[in-house]
């Protein structure tokens, strides 16, 4: 069994370092997955149910772990180019939300909100091998470190293209 890295206090200075943010973030796009091995669907809102996930969405009603999945928008060209191509577009990297301005590796353990909505970042979302055929050869390496988030809904809600991301 995988043990977990301890959370340092909040009182303490690594912990006030961790959870000090120099502003929020917002979200740029959002996207579904109908089904296992379907394209990605780009919606500009979308409903996330408190311990389910988003509707429309093939892991909805899951686990919950990965309730809604959160990629960096600053990474997708660090992305592109070590995977050799000059852009990618979000729905290639199956994520459900790509948010700029609010580093996603510092949500996770904690709750955010997102417009309405508060999820809690639990994981890593590390690539799987469908990376190799959507980037090509190589496609898994270059996502690795780049993966973003995982969370589950706290608070469910409407999710918009536009909302603001803050950390709680």
């Amino acid at each position: 069994m995988a043990t977990r890295t301890p959370v340092p206090s909040p009182d303490s200075p690594l912990g006030r370092l961790m959870t000090t943010l120099p502003h929020g973030g917002k979200v740029e796009w959002i996207g579904l997955r109908p089904a296992r091995n379907r394209d990605m669907v780009e919606v500009e809102t979308v409903e996330a149910t408190t311990g389910a996930g988003l509707t429309g969405d093939r892991y909805n009603g899951g686990s919950g772990k990965r309730g809604v999945t959160l990629i960096q928008a600053e990474h997708l060209p660090v992305i592109a180019a070590l995977a050799g191509h000059d852009h990618i577009a979000p729905g290639t990297l199956r994520r459900n939300l790509v948010v700029s301005g609010i580093p996603l590796v510092a949500l996770k353990g904690r709750r955010f909100r997102v417009g309405e909505v508060v999820l809690e970042g639990t994981d890593a979302c590390d690539p799987c091998s469908r990376m190799e055929d959507a980037l090509g050869p190589g496609g898994f390496n270059a996502m690795r470190g780049h993966g973003g988030l995982c969370a589950h809904i706290v608070e469910g809600g409407t999710l918009r293209v536009g909302d603001v991301v803050e950390a709680l």
